[in-house]
């Protein structure tokens, strides 16, 4: 069965998208402890590296990388309340997929102390 919603086209679906987007936004705040640190983090990280990149495309990994971990943050926090709404009975398969949400955070992170060191000093 199609979600009822789905029959939304045009200039209203995008004005609803958006609207939908910042309550996801401020729902992650809200809700979320890990979200909340990442974005403060990028908060400072940010025009850090506006201001160290020498290039425009320094200037774009560095804030992209940032921008990698928050889109990480958002989906793991996805898959987790998914999976708590289903069950919050200990189950093999969600353990799974709550790890593997937590593992793309892990890497989003490592990826920006990668690219970091490597614009900043490689």
């Amino acid at each position: 069965m199609e979600s009822p919603y789905k029959g939304k086209t045009g200039l209203r679906r995008l004005w609803n998208a958006f609207h939908y987007s910042l309550e996801g936004l401020r729902a992650a705040w809200r809700h979320e402890d890990a979200f909340r640190q990442e974005l403060r983090l990028a908060l400072i990280l940010v025009p850090a590296a506006l201001w160290l990149g020498e290039s425009g495309v320094a200037k774009a990994v560095l804030v992209g990388s940032l921008a990698l971990v928050l889109l990480a943050e958002l989906l793991n926090s996805a898959v987790e309340a998914t999976v708590d709404r289903i069950s919050l009975e200990n189950h093999r398969l969600a353990k799974r997929a709550k790890d593997i949400g937590s593992a793309a955070v892990l890497v989003s992170l490592c990826n920006v102390v990668l690219v970091w060191g490597l614009v900043l000093f490689g």
